[in-house]
């Protein structure tokens, strides 16, 4: 039984936390739905750490629906939301229905992940919700606007955390499941869970949000670099590059295969 958009809201008051992680093809799908993952995301970041892109910017929405499609095959239990790409929902909230729809519709996913919360993009989250399609949010340090906005942490000053806040409950209001909190100060992440009634998702965030997220090549020691709120919980790359060199040697050798 697959967990729903609906669960997720209702583990919030019971103090449930939750664990969300990205995916990008069947095979880390498959292990991470098994290891008991409550969501899974298709980020994104896919384009860097599955394509090897400097940004975000360069995926389109039929790289995010072709690498969505592999970890659908691969999940039968986590909840699937998928990142709409950078300009695939920024024209106008028609061509926003139009994204969000295909990767429901061709993917198979459960939701659909958007970044910033200014005024036109509310509407257009509201809009995408009022024709049945579930949305995440997403504020604080949005990648897809690092042109704009860097890398750096975001909500520091006063008026910055104000604004984080009320974009948060402008989310909330347009009728989002849940917000992604990115990079921002501890305090003020815990300040915008304490006044939404939906789950918060942070990463880099603090402590004090309903679930944290993380990119899976982060959290298994993957990337080449990675943020400096990632955590490693495996050191694969030294892993794998191991087991290479192994084989390596045991070919030259003539050691494998045996006989």
């Amino acid at each position: 039984m697959s967990i729903t958009t609906h669960q997720l809201m209702q583990w919030k008051p019971q103090g449930r936390a939750i664990v969300a992680v990205t995916a990008w093809d069947y095979a880390i799908a498959q292990v991470l739905d098994e290891a008991g993952v409550d969501l899974i995301l298709i980020g994104d970041s896919l384009a860097m750490v599955a394509l090897g892109h400097e940004t975000t910017l360069p995926i389109t929405l039929d790289e995010m629906l072709h690498h969505a499609k592999a970890v659908r095959r691969g999940v039968k239990r986590a909840l699937l939301v998928c990142d709409l790409p950078f300009l695939s929902f920024q024209e106008s909230p028609q061509q926003a229905i139009h994204s969000a729809g295909r990767i429901l519709k061709e993917a198979g996913v459960q939701a659909v992940k958007l970044e910033g919360a200014h005024p036109a993009m509310v509407h257009t989250i509201a809009q995408i919700v009022q024709v049945g399609i579930p949305v995440m949010g997403h504020v604080g340090l949005t990648p897809q606007s690092v042109h704009r906005l860097g890398y750096r942490q975001q909500g520091k000053s006063p008026e910055a955390g104000e604004r984080i806040l009320q974009e948060a409950i402008a989310l909330e209001q347009a009728g989002a499941f849940a917000i992604v909190l990115e990079h921002i100060p501890s305090d003020l992440a815990d300040q915008i869970t304490q006044k939404l009634t939906i789950p918060t998702i942070g990463i880099g965030a603090g402590a004090h949000c309903d679930g944290q997220v993380l990119v899976t090549a982060d959290l298994l020691g993957l990337s080449s670099r990675q943020p400096p709120f990632a955590k490693s919980y495996a050191n694969l790359r030294q892993t794998i590059t191991q087991a290479v060199q192994t084989y390596g040697a045991e070919v030259r050798e003539g050691r494998f295969p045996e006989g």
